[in-house]
């Protein structure tokens, strides 16, 4: 048990029976009135942020989280298979616990985060902040069809995944994509 003096950004406690992290708090003390801790929690099992005001010195429920290695062997109609990459123990996760998955090759490395309480349990699956991929289709850019120097086109990646890049992009080459929001990072 910790109370609200023990806030920190990042640590993972249980809040309406789910695993969650806080990404954002404040200590307020207002003139009138008992102190308080506005939160913003992130859940761990749909990534959606509560926001949410505990009284000052409440009592809340800590977890035990616990992030692994582990590397990307292939997919089926279950799900995704991982290794561990210090113990070469193999996990299937279904597809709804990895975000971002259409930008995941095999051998790609990632990193897990599991809960061991009351049960062990893989709460994310979390690939790089970015991946180095190769573009397997993309339109020829015209020149002159805009006069923005901004503009972007779609294309297909090779794990089959569709990003916006720039125009200057072609098949071929080799581009980073930012998993957070698959956002074109740089061509290499």
């Amino acid at each position: 048990m910790a109370t609200t003096a023990d806030f920190k950004n990042g640590l993972y406690l249980s809040y309406n029976g789910k695993p969650c992290v806080i990404v954002w708090f404040q200590h307020v003390k207002p003139g009138k009135g008992p102190a308080f801790v506005k939160t913003k929690l992130r859940n761990l099992e749909n990534g959606r942020i509560l926001e949410n005001t505990f009284t000052a010195g409440a009592k809340i429920d800590t977890i035990s989280v616990e992030r692994r290695p582990y590397q990307f062997l292939y997919s089926d109609e279950d799900g995704f298979w991982f290794m561990h990459e210090e113990t070469y123990e193999q996990i299937q996760l279904p597809h709804d616990v990895v975000e971002n998955a259409d930008l995941m090759k095999e051998g790609q490395k990632v990193e897990m985060m599991f809960q061991s309480e009351p049960e062990e349990k893989c709460l994310t699956c979390e690939l790089p902040k970015y991946v180095t991929l190769e573009v397997t289709y993309s339109e020829p850019a015209v020149k002159g069809n805009t006069a923005s120097t901004s503009a972007l086109k779609e294309v297909t990646l090779e794990t089959g995944a569709k990003v916006m890049v720039p125009l200057f992009i072609n098949t071929g080459d080799i581009i980073t994509v930012n998993t957070e929001d698959r956002s074109y990072g740089q061509r290499m």
